[in-house]
């Protein structure tokens, strides 16, 4: 074994290489990140970047606010393009929301200033979510 490697069993690559690998995150150091803040899951487990990953486990990635849910079908260890990374994972993930609802933000009239206190309530109401803690 090379000195620094990181142990892994035969068929098996690394959790944050795989997901950068198979382009579900722009960088590795991006899919780094999400294993460490919580936001990777192998088989119902979080995961550290290190985890050791293999064929048929079920890997879940939230990422960009967006739940992605794949099974593992090919291990990669370097970033491959797009028609292959296809082959890679069997993905499971729901729909993503319509562009529509996904981007709905509050427009205001030019010129009007800052929301009042009512205004703000207002737009909790249609937005329909309750008021935040109070200060």
């Amino acid at each position: 074994m090379v000195s620094g490697e990181a142990p892994q069993a035969a068929g098996s690559v690394r959790v944050d290489v795989w997901i950068w690998s198979v382009r579900l995150t722009k960088t590795r150091s991006q899919a780094a990140a999400a294993c460490r803040a919580g936001h990777v899951r192998v088989n119902g487990d979080r995961a550290k970047p290190a985890q050791a990953l293999h064929t048929g486990d079920e890997v879940r990635l939230r990422h960009d606010g967006r739940d992605r849910i794949v099974v593992v079908s090919k291990l990669v260890k370097k970033r491959v393009g797009p028609p292959v990374a296809a082959e890679c994972f069997v993905d499971n993930s729901p729909p993503p929301p319509p562009r529509e609802i996904a981007l709905q933000v509050p427009v205001r009239d030019r010129g009007t200033g800052r929301p009042t206190k009512r205004d703000r309530r207002e737009m909790e109401r249609l937005q329909e979510r309750g008021p935040g803690p109070d200060r």
